[in-house]
């Protein structure tokens, strides 16, 4: 009672997981976004798609058992999406099995009019998106001169944050395909916040982490220590996943959950939703550069 009086209880859904308590969402969230609407230089090549990897799971168990309503942040799938817009490029959008994309629109920046435009322009993309078991089965998983000839259409895998890219994405023996696909191709690997947990699919069936050594910024553990205490979580995380990165060879660039990008060869990586804008710029800036 005491929690619901000074506004830092966690909201009960009527599926029975938690989101974010008044203050927490105060505190976390904004109705408009730090967004550059910068004119870039458009990318005119052959390399112009995206593959976009969302996740179609909503809650995250605690360690207390209760459930948090999670899924993928909208500020840091949709702001970086807008700047790479702007320079040209295109998006395949891809959850695990063909579900659909999940967000967490208790976060969704309501008075961003560009943030607003581009989900209802990919609206059906989401509800409907492809299934990235068929991307691999169909790109990867072909014959080397049939995917050749479709690797040239893709510049980069984008796997936006939020914690619900820690369910079924670190598991995901396709996601683990499409990132050694993506390293070994020199295509680009755009992550951010809890996004990098999808980094973790490279070490399935016992294969040695493909990041060790990397640079990279991720949302830092001690902080997801910290929010259930304003109710942002209804309970401890289940495992930290900065914590489990650098035991596997990540040199984690921040320690606060801040603006920080980072890029270490074909990863660009951001520390939080607070580094979406940052991350779109940097995206833009590198790739353009790199496919001249």
């Amino acid at each position: 009672m005491l929690k619901k009086i000074l506004g830092i209880a966690p909201k009960l859904e009527s599926d029975g997981s938690y989101s974010p308590s008044k203050l927490a969402l105060k505190l976390a969230t904004a109705g408009i976004t730090d967004f550059e609407n910068i004119s870039y230089e458009r990318y005119q090549g052959k390399k112009s798609k995206i593959l976009v990897i969302f996740t179609e799971q909503k809650n995250m168990e605690m360690q207390n058992g209760k459930l948090f309503s999670t899924g993928n942040h909208p500020v840091e799938a949709l702001v970086p999406m807008l700047h790479l817009k702007n320079a040209g490029f295109e998006f395949e959008i891809v959850t695990p099995t063909g579900k659909p994309v999940v967000f967490e629109m208790w976060a969704f920046p309501e008075k961003d009019e560009h943030v607003k435009a581009l989900y209802n322009e990919y609206h059906s993309s989401f509800e409907q998106p492809k299934s990235l078991k068929d991307f691999v089965n169909n790109v990867i998983n072909t014959s080397p001169a049939k995917s050749k000839h479709k690797i040239e259409n893709y510049s980069a895998v984008f796997i936006p944050g939020g914690h619900g890219a820690m369910l079924g994405i670190p598991e995901d023996e396709n996601v683990g395909k499409t990132l050694n696909w993506a390293h070994d191709n020199h295509l680009f690997t755009i992550t951010l916040c809890h996004g990098p947990g999808s980094l973790l699919a490279t070490t399935l069936n016992n294969t040695r982490f493909l990041y060790e050594g990397y640079k990279m910024a991720v949302f830092p553990d001690s902080v997801d220590k910290m929010t259930p205490k304003i109710g942002y979580l209804p309970g401890k995380m289940p495992w930290g996943l900065s914590e489990k990165l650098k035991g596997l060879g990540a040199n984690i660039v921040n320690t606060k959950s801040d603006n920080t990008v980072c890029l270490d060869r074909d990863l660009i990586t951001g520390a939080s939703p607070l580094a979406s804008n940052e991350l779109g710029k940097l995206a833009v800036k590198t790739m353009l550069n790199k496919l001249k």
